[in-house]
């Protein structure tokens, strides 16, 4: 599984809709596109959202993130994420 990290920022029309019922829609969401949401954290600064997201590939996430969208509202910045372990590993055969 690869991981990937999700930056959110609310719509006006999405803060009105926050609530507890559309956060486990978003997990339950996420497990249709084979996948599972590791940690969510909301944030103060640019963005108001950050979900660490586990995918098998970028195109389970990208599929994730578009119909996150249009359930939510929220727009979602995705970007992939490697440890820093296996960064080393890789960088090492360079």
């Amino acid at each position: 599984m690869a991981t990937f990290l999700m930056f959110g920022k609310y719509s006006p029309e999405a803060v009105k809709k926050i609530s507890p019922d559309r956060t486990e829609q978003a997990v339950k969401l996420a497990n249709k596109y084979q996948g599972e949401i590791k940690s969510m954290f909301a944030l103060l600064g640019e963005f108001d959202l950050l979900f660490v997201a586990n995918f098998p590939g970028a195109d389970k996430a990208m599929q994730f993130s578009v119909s996150l969208s249009k359930l939510t509202g929220i727009a979602f910045t995705t970007y992939p994420a490697v440890a820093v372990a296996e960064f080393d590993k890789l960088m090492a055969e360079v």
